[in-house]
């Protein structure tokens, strides 16, 4: 079981002078003033959710404040750390000037915070949580994220290979902490069923982070050889709404055509045997039947409907 998760000021001011920092009076800044960082964690926004909150603002303006750091040797000007939702919504709206929190933070402090504030939304996509815990990590440990990437995989040899749980990896411990603190998922769930969302196709992982599929239909559907397949599977379970059952049927189909046609040519014998037994023995006079039997009808009637439509 993960650990309880934790707050955003618990998680990121673990020292007194930045919680000292933290309790500062709040301030009302001009938006003009406020920019947007280089770097930013988070890239994609659900317009409708955006929508919701930009009528928000409009009736009640901006109830929670933006988190904001000083720009160094620019004076009166500031950069977004957190809140940038109510940024954008705040822009839209056209409201001149924001409530606002200032700290002095570091560029690393900053980032830390802005991760922290994203990987604790509940409507943040699988693959910017995948993304922003990786940066996290790597902020922690000080060295880059593909080095995260490879250390997490060798913490998993590790334990598969001395099947005891114990893990020789240094820096394992720091790894562990991390996610306990978060609270999201535990490490070995991470690299388990995250990681491999980094290596689908670009299409793919942009359908993921706009909200259009899950990641279990994603990595279903990157398993279609066929690149033009593929898409075309991609758009038709977007558009539609298809189940992960239906697209693993249709990815067994895509890849192994002959296993599909030899369970065609199946569900046709059936259907004639079916039909000869129908005719044979008479069930629509059966009473007791009759009933189960019109039902029965109707939703071969109604698939039929659905081909023709189609």
């Amino acid at each position: 079981m993960s650990a309880k998760r934790r707050e955003l000021k618990d998680f990121v001011f673990e020292n007194t002078e930045l919680q000292n920092e933290s309790q500062q009076p709040t301030a009302t800044v001009a938006l003009s003033a406020i920019s947007l960082p280089s770097q930013q964690p988070r890239r994609y926004f659900d317009p409708a959710k955006m929508e919701q909150l930009i009528q928000s603002v409009k009736q009640y303006g901006v109830l929670e404040n933006l988190l904001i750091r000083p720009i160094l040797n620019q004076e009166g000007q500031y950069e977004l750390v957190a809140g940038e939702r109510r940024y954008r919504a705040a822009q839209a709206v056209g409201l001149v000037e924001v409530p606002v929190t200032i700290r002095q933070l570091t560029d690393s402090e900053a980032f830390t915070i802005a991760l922290v504030e994203n990987l604790q939304r509940e409507d943040l996509n699988p693959v910017e949580e995948t993304e922003g815990i990786l940066q996290l990590v790597a902020l922690r440990l000080q060295c880059a994220k593909n080095e995260v990437v490879s250390l997490l995989y060798r913490m998993q040899n590790d334990v598969q290979r001395l099947n005891d749980n114990v893990i020789i990896q240094p820096e394992a411990e720091s790894v562990k902490a991390i996610f306990g603190e978060l609270g999201l998922m535990g490490w070995e769930s991470f690299v388990s069923n995250r990681l491999p969302l980094l290596k689908l196709p670009e299409d793919i992982l942009e359908a993921l982070r706009s909200g259009k599929i899950e990641y279990t239909k994603a990595i279903a559907i990157a398993r279609v050889k066929n690149e033009q397949r593929r898409k075309k599977l991609l758009e038709e379970a977007s558009a539609n709404g298809l189940s992960l059952t239906q697209i693993k049927e249709q990815v067994r189909s895509i890849n192994d055509p002959k296993t599909s046609k030899d369970k065609s040519n199946t569900v046709k014998q059936r259907i004639t045997s079916i039909l000869v037994r129908v005719q044979k023995n008479k069930v629509w006079s059966n009473p007791k039947k009759q009933k189960q039997l019109d039902k029965l009808l109707s939703q071969i009637e109604n698939l039929l409907s659905d081909e023709i439509s189609e």
